[in-house]
């Protein structure tokens, strides 16, 4: 029997939301991520996932994808150019209050012979328009097919390397993405607070 072995790395500390609390944003803008991985496709991946945990805390999202048109549009094509890019420039192209930057620094699947180790690894940070940071948080993912105790050696070994070999032929990043997203924005000790369409039965007390 495999199981799934899953360990979120996240910040002990929260985050000062001094800055974030007077500027009150309403609007968030997700721009394109930067990419440090090998993966050319992990931007995309990511950028889908992310609106939803933002608007889950009550902000208003651009949708990504209208989003990354218009900045192509612009000549702004890849995250990395977008960061170098004037924030207030970039805010008001869509009127928005806040832009939020992510960073992928790792998107990768480790092989060895009875395991695969897939592991994302994210920078965020929210700015306001004029460019001054309103919050920043860092969370680390992974997640390992591994082997249950109990039955035959062998076919525990065999389990193992079959686990690990699909694996690493298909990993799966969504899920992995999506809940490190869901932690570093929404529910962990780095959340954003709660926007301003938070529906009351939601709202922190």
């Amino acid at each position: 029997m495999v199981a799934i072995f899953l360990v979120g790395c996240a910040a002990t500390q929260p985050p000062d939301l001094t800055a974030f609390k007077e500027v009150r944003p309403r609007s968030i803008l997700v721009v394109p991520p930067a990419n440090k991985s090998l993966d050319v496709d992990a931007p995309n991946y990511l950028l889908a996932t992310l609106p939803y945990p933002i608007a889950e805390k009550g902000y208003y999202v651009f949708p990504v994808h209208t989003v990354k048109t218009v900045l192509e549009q612009e000549g702004l094509y890849e995250g990395d150019q977008i960061r170098r890019h004037p924030p207030q420039a970039l805010a008001d192209l869509f009127g928005a209050d806040a832009v939020l930057y992510v960073t992928i620094n790792k998107w990768d699947a480790q092989y060895a012979l009875l395991s695969t180790v897939v592991t994302v690894d994210f920078d965020y940070e929210i700015v306001n328009r004029d460019g001054g940071s309103l919050w920043k948080a860092n969370q680390k993912m992974q997640y390992s097919p591994q082997q249950a105790q109990g039955g035959h050696p062998i076919a525990m070994l065999i389990s193992a390397a079959v686990a690990a070999a699909v694996t690493r032929a298909a990993p799966n990043y969504i899920p992995l993405t999506k809940q490190a997203n869901n932690i570093a924005l929404r529910t962990g000790v780095t959340a954003i607070p709660d926007g301003p369409y938070m529906p009351q039965d939601k709202a922190k007390k």
